[in-house]
C-alpha cells in the first residue's frame, strides 16, 4: 500500500489585515496529533460542525483554533466524515459546508414532501444547494427568488417558479411580491421560507411569505448594518400562528446523508476552484455579490 510523506511545514491562508478581507500565503508548522485526533490534509476548504457543536465552551475552527485554509488541520478521530467513494474532494468540500447548513435548515422547517418552500436568495452558494436538496431530495416544491441574473441557475437546480425580486416594488413593504408568493402557493403561502441571502429586505418580506402555521428559517446573516425583522410584529406572528428559527448548521448524521445525496448524484454543486493567493479577491466577489454558487480553495 502507498504511503505519504507527511512534510514539517505547510502552506496556510492567513488574515494579514484584521477587519478586512485581505490575506496572504504563509508557511506554518503541520500540527501532530495527540490523543483522540487524526491528522487531515485538506485537499479543498470543507467546514463541518454540528448541533453537537452548540454545547458550552466549544472551540470553533477559525475562530479559537485555526481554521481549514491550509493544507493539515487536526480534528477528533470520532467524528470526523467519511467521503463516500466516487465523490470527489472538491466536490465533497461544499457539501460538508453549505449543503450541510442548507440542510438542517431545510429539516428545522418541518416542511413534509408536496408542501410549498421558498427559498431566498435561491441562486446563491447556499440557496442554489438549497433548492436542489428541497426539490429532488426532499420531495418539496420550490419557489426561489433572487436576481433575474440567476434564474437559469436556479430552474436547473429544481426550483418550480422563479421570483426576480428586481421586478417588483421596494416602497410597498413586499406586499407585491407577497402576493406573488402566495398565488403561487396555492392561494395561501408557503409552508416554510429559508432566507439563504443575508438582505435585510429579504427578511423582512420573508414573513409575509407564509401561510398560517408556516415557519421561516434564518440561515444568511446580515453583515453590513443588521436589522430587526421589520414584518416580525406580534400581531402579525399571533394572526399567522406562524414561527421564526435560526439554523446555523447541522450535524454529523446529517452530514452523512448530504454527502450522501452527492455521491449519488441527486444534488451537485456549482462551484469553481481558486488558487490560495486569490483568497482576497473572492471575499471581495462575496461582498459585491457577484459570486454564483460556491468556490473551492485549492489547497496545493
Amino acid at each position: 500500500m502507498a504511503t505519504s510523506e507527511i512534510p514539517q511545514k505547510q502552506k496556510a491562508v492567513v488574515y494579514d489585515q484584521p477587519g478586512t478581507v485581505s490575506t496572504k500565503v504563509v508557511e506554518l508548522d503541520v500540527p501532530e496529533p495527540g490523543a483522540g485526533e487524526v491528522l487531515i490534509n485538506l485537499f479543498v476548504e470543507p467546514c463541518q460542525a454540528g448541533a453537537e457543536g452548540l454545547c458550552v465552551n466549544q472551540k470553533v475552527s477559525g475562530y479559537y483554533t485555526p481554521g481549514t485554509f491550509q493544507q493539515y488541520v487536526l480534528g477528533p478521530a470520532h467524528y470526523v466524515t467519511p467521503i463516500p467513494d466516487g465523490l470527489e474532494s472538491d466536490a465533497a468540500a461544499p457539501m460538508l459546508c453549505a449543503g450541510l447548513t442548507v440542510y438542517a435548515a431545510l429539516k428545522r422547517s418541518n416542511a413534509r414532501p408536496g408542501q410549498w418552500v421558498v427559498i431566498s436568495g435561491a441562486g446563491g452558494g447556499l440557496g442554489h444547494i438549497a433548492v436542489q436538496l428541497a426539490s429532488k431530495g426532499m420531495g418539496l416544491r420550490v419557489i426561489g427568488v433572487d436576481h433575474g441574473s440567476k434564474e437559469e441557475l436556479v430552474k436547473e437546480s429544481g426550483a418550480e417558479h422563479f421570483i426576480d425580486l428586481t421586478k417588483f416594488p421596494m416602497d410597498d413593504n413586499g406586499k407585491a411580491i407577497s402576493d406573488h408568493v402566495k398565488s403561487l402557493a396555492g392561494g395561501l403561502g408557503a409552508h416554510a421560507v429559508i432566507v439563504c441571502t443575508s438582505s435585510n429586505a429579504a427578511y423582512a418580506q420573508s414573513v409575509q411569505f407564509l401561510r398560517f402555521n408556516g415557519t421561516m428559517v434564518c440561515v444568511g446573516l446580515p453583515e453590513n448594518n443588521p436589522q430587526p425583522i421589520a414584518s416580525a410584529l406580534p400581531v402579525t406572528l399571533i394572526g399567522k400562528h406562524c414561527y421564526i428559527t435560526g439554523s446555523a448548521v447541522g450535524n454529523r448524521r446529517e452530514a452523512i446523508e448530504v454527502l450522501d445525496f452527492a455521491a449519488r448524484g441527486i444534488v451537485k454543486t456549482h462551484f469553481r476552484t481558486e488558487k490560495m493567493d486569490k483568497l482576497t479577491d473572492v471575499f471581495e466577489e462575496m461582498r459585491e455579490s457577484k459570486l454564483q454558487g460556491r468556490v473551492v480553495l485549492d489547497l496545493s
